[in-house]
């Protein structure tokens, strides 16, 4: 269960997405999670440049905003999986939307250079 330890009640929507993804690695976090249950391993392997220390603190805040979901299994070794959580899942359109964002501003800046 979220625990919303550093939100207050949200009264604006940026402000309150802002907080939410305040952290460098969050969209991208979510963007891999998105697929379905991934692995902290998996995690770490798809996202270049990034500590375990950072993934492991960026994975606690999403968790304690809510917006995944941390499953254990009981087994040795130790199995975890991260997934989107029901109000992550609604993330999924602003993911989708970010993307197209960014295929069209990437394809803006390879027009400015070639100018």
């Amino acid at each position: 269960m979220a625990t919303f330890t550093q939100h207050t009640v949200p009264e604006c929507p940026y402000v309150t997405t802002q907080s939410v993804l305040s952290g460098k690695w969050s969209i991208l976090l979510l963007h891999h999670i998105e697929e379905g249950p991934i692995r902290f391993n998996e995690l770490h392997r798809r996202l270049t440049g990034i500590s375990q220390a950072t993934l492991t603190k960026q994975l606690r805040q999403l968790e304690d905003d809510g917006l995944i979901t941390r499953k254990v299994y009981a087994q040795v070794p130790p199995k975890v999986e991260y997934e989107l959580s029901e109000i992550g899942q609604e993330f999924k359109l602003v993911l989708e939307q970010i993307e197209v964002f960014g295929d069209k501003y990437i394809e803006f800046v390879k027009a400015k250079k070639s100018e």
